[in-house]
């Protein structure tokens, strides 16, 4: 086992899935299934929200939440707030429509407005991962990924893909229109998902652990 997955297991990570899906489907499930690998790996603690079926507005750029401290929407964006306030890590699933990510998924990163603007740096060295499934092999997931990491380099987040050589900005799967059980048949998606979960967890893990008696850094130093 691994120093780093060592040092996983004394502290748990606290990482929040997010399903910006519609259906209960292919992202649903992949948002699960990484939950899984993560506590059953890296120790870790998590919650999940999934959007399908919920009540979602639009943001309306009215300014409530500058002015007052909070948004004038209630819907299920409280509980998106009350899971980023929460975690230390965020792993946001869109399936890829048109293109790029979902309505639903970019209604939630327009409506975390409202969050910063309560805490404008309440996201700050907080660790972020993208997953973007789609029906077609290259249908859209890399520019639905980089608008989700954009999300995170605004507000202060520590965007992690999952490295060189089948994860590069994060993970990617191939439904084939089939849902939950295309991309339980996706292979190469799952390898792409499990190694953007480990390089979540160990960018986490150097920003809040002790290596070699030094500390390498950290949100309460940041």
């Amino acid at each position: 086992m691994s120093e780093k997955r060592l040092q996983a297991l004394e502290i748990a990570m606290k990482l929040f899935g997010i399903s910006g899906s519609p259906r209960i489907a292919a992202t649903d499930w992949i948002i699960k299934e990484a939950l899984r690998y993560a506590e059953e790996n890296w120790n870790a603690e998590t919650r999940y929200v999934s959007v399908r079926g919920k009540k979602l507005n639009f943001c309306l750029h009215c300014d409530h939440c500058i002015k007052k401290g909070s948004c004038i929407h209630d819907d299920v964006m409280k509980e998106v707030y009350s899971g980023f306030e929460w975690a230390d890590a965020v792993l946001i699933g869109t399936p890829v429509y048109q293109g790029t990510l979902s309505g639903q998924a970019k209604v939630v990163l327009d409506r975390m407005r409202a969050f910063v603007a309560s805490n404008p740096h309440g996201l700050r060295g907080k660790v972020g991962a993208v997953v973007a499934d789609g029906g077609d092999q290259i249908g859209g997931q890399e520019p639905a990924i980089r608008a989700i990491t954009d999300f995170y380099l605004i507000n202060e987040m520590v965007p992690v893909g999952g490295g060189s050589f089948g994860a590069n900005l994060g993970a990617t799967f191939w439904s084939k229109d089939k849902g939950a059980e295309g991309v339980k048949a996706d292979k190469e998606g799952l390898k792409s998902l499990y190694k953007t979960l480990d390089r979540l967890a160990e960018v986490w893990v150097m920003m809040n652990h002790k290596i070699g008696g030094e500390r390498e850094g950290g949100r309460n130093e940041l």
